[in-house]
């Protein structure tokens, strides 16, 4: 009868929790392991980080989406090889931005990208996408790498289209990465509730901007996300929502943020700019970073400071 056909999926429903659960649980101390330091785990064992994909991917089929937050669908499986750079330069006019940078983006990592304005992050980033060439050094992008990116100030969007419609291309549902989802639930993710999402995008303020592009940026369900300030003009809640994502997240992402406390949640690698052109590569947190950079350069070098450069040589 129905009482029993109720007791029966209820008690299935507490079964698939259980196991929803114990899922979880297992694919939070594989992904801890993955993006732990090379001193906890030695050598990363290949067979390992394999059994981690096929968790995530697997995971992936019986998640429940939750509408009211930030999705990041996951995007392909990703190869051995993400993004390696090899004495990367980079000047404009007579200045060097960037100057014999060498990197090894990890497969599972967020590396957090630091440094004053003007220092040349969103160049890198330009230069990672191949918007921008270097002057000297290689940039070998892996095979399996989808990129995520949209520029900060992008052109292009019709200004009398409302948000919605940006993100949406007027379609009820939409495809974020390979998972359909509402589309009114996807923007309201981001902070636009109601009346905002009817906004015309050419009256946004520069936060409105930010977050539409950090929409439209993980719309495109990339295994490599490269984001541009993504806290900026997030309230607490979405801002929540964000690190849970990028923290549930099985590709690796790249993240320019001002936002140390953010960093130190979330960062399993910083790419710091140190002043006259240098860049330091990481593996840790922010605060594990300026630990570091305290012992190395000490007290006087965590001070906030102007971008310098180095002067370009006519030799």
């Amino acid at each position: 009868n129905y009482s029993t056909y109720l007791e029966t999926k209820s008690a299935r429903l507490q079964v698939e929790g259980a196991k929803d659960a114990k899922r979880a649980k297992r694919l939070k101390e594989e992904l801890e392991w993955v993006r732990s330091g090379a001193k906890a785990r030695q050598a990363k064992s290949k067979a390992r980080l394999a059994r981690y994909e096929e968790m995530a991917a697997e995971a992936d089929k019986f998640r429940k989406l939750d509408f009211e937050e930030i999705q990041i669908p996951p995007g392909p499986r990703l190869g051995s090889v993400v993004v390696e750079t090899k004495k990367l330069t980079k000047g404009f006019g007579d200045r060097v931005l960037i100057d014999d940078l060498s990197f090894t983006l990890p497969r599972n990592g967020i590396v957090g990208v630091v440094g004053p304005n003007g220092a040349g992050k969103t160049t890198l980033f330009k230069m990672l996408v191949g918007e921008e060439k270097p002057d000297d050094g290689d940039i070998k992008v892996g095979e399996t790498v989808k990129l995520s990116y949209v520029e900060q100030n992008r052109t292009g969007i019709d200004p009398k289209k409302t948000l919605w419609d940006v993100v949406s291309d007027g379609l009820d549902h939409i495809k974020v990465g390979n998972v359909e989802m509402p589309s009114r639930a996807y923007v309201a993710a981001f902070g636009f509730k109601g009346p905002d999402q009817q906004k015309p995008a050419g009256v946004l303020s520069g936060g409105e901007r930010n977050r539409l592009n950090l929409a439209l940026t993980l719309k495109q369900g990339g295994n490599l996300l490269l984001l541009d300030e993504p806290t900026n003009d997030l309230d607490v809640e979405t801002l929540t929502s964000l690190e849970s994502a990028l923290l549930e997240f099985p590709g690796c992402a790249v993240v320019v943020s001002h936002d140390r406390w953010f960093l130190d949640r979330v960062a399993t690698h910083i790419l710091a700019y140190e002043g006259e052109s240098k860049w330091f590569w990481f593996e840790g947190n922010f605060a594990d970073y300026e630990k570091n950079k305290v012992e190395r350069l000490g007290l006087e070098s965590t001070r906030p400071h102007r971008a310098t450069y180095r002067k370009l040589s006519r030799e």
